[in-house]
């Protein structure tokens, strides 16, 4: 297989990544054919794999530009993947040219694009960090240098805390983030669950088992275990709701009812 110029020299582009198979989902092209097999094969199970992404980034942008209309213009998008149209930065800086913006990855393909993307950008950066070393990110340069803690910060967990397990500690990761950050603080979070799936629990089942078998096990929580999260945070109307009931833009009744797979909500910290 033939390494593009794109893909950093130490990655294996033989393994699938989560990254590249959500890239591959929303028509990206920053992703191996190891990546499109094991995305077709979790969609002979899901088919609406693609419109549930879709959904997620499209909440996201809602999110961003809720949290500039209540006058928070900091950022931290934590599991923020590989860049494609209507990012973070793009959408916060629209609504408020100052806004700044971290973005936090492990997946090195994500980082080494919006490090491509984000250059000459002053008000946005990416660090190579994991949700499971909280410190690691508060610490890093990119944070200490963009965003004051002293004032609220849109914390952004979108589509990544399904990637971690108990095992981890993920309530004590989203804990020690809502801690460190000024009162006032946003919590802008997507989780998957089988709530909402059309389609026997039995069937996607198969698609959690091939998120299994390449070792990044897609954790299905319940609406009471990802209402956790928000412990510490008051849940911002209309609280958490599958992705295209939170304040959508178009009537919910006209989306996919693949769109309606998990839960979305925003809190704000007290």
């Amino acid at each position: 297989m033939e390494r593009p110029a794109w893909a950093p020299r130490s990655i294996d582009i033989s393994v699938p990544s989560v990254a590249r198979m959500y890239d591959f989902y929303l028509g990206g092209s920053h992703n191996f054919e190891v990546d499109r097999e094991a995305a077709r094969r979790a969609m002979e199970y899901m088919p609406g794999l693609p419109k549930i992404m879709q959904a997620n980034r499209a909440f996201m942008r809602r999110a961003v530009r809720f949290a500039v209309a209540e006058g928070i213009t900091q950022f931290v998008d934590i599991g923020s993947g590989i860049p494609t149209f209507g990012n973070v930065h793009e959408v916060a800086q629209q609504a408020h040219p100052g806004a700044r913006v971290v973005y936090v990855d492990h997946d090195p393909v994500a980082v080494a694009h919006s490090r491509a993307v984000l250059q000459g950008n002053e008000h946005a950066d990416v660090v190579a960090a994991d949700i499971r070393k909280p410190h690691d990110i508060l610490a890093s340069p990119q944070v200490e240098r963009l965003i004051d803690r002293n004032r609220p910060v849109a914390l952004l967990l979108v589509a990544i805390l399904h990637f971690v397990e108990d095992t981890d500690d993920p309530y004590g990761a989203v804990a020690e983030l809502r801690d460190a950050l000024a009162p006032g603080s946003l919590l802008v979070l997507t989780h998957a669950s089988y709530e909402g799936i059309p389609l026997p629990k039995e069937r996607a089942d198969g698609a959690v088992d091939v998120y299994n078998t390449i070792r990044n096990p897609l954790i299905m929580r319940s609406r009471d275990e990802i209402a956790r999260f928000f412990e510490g945070y008051d849940m911002v109307e209309p609280g958490l709701v599958p992705m295209p009931k939170w304040r959508p833009d178009t009537a919910p009744e006209d989306e996919d009812p693949y769109s309606f797979a998990g839960f979305a909500g925003v809190g704000r910290s007290a």
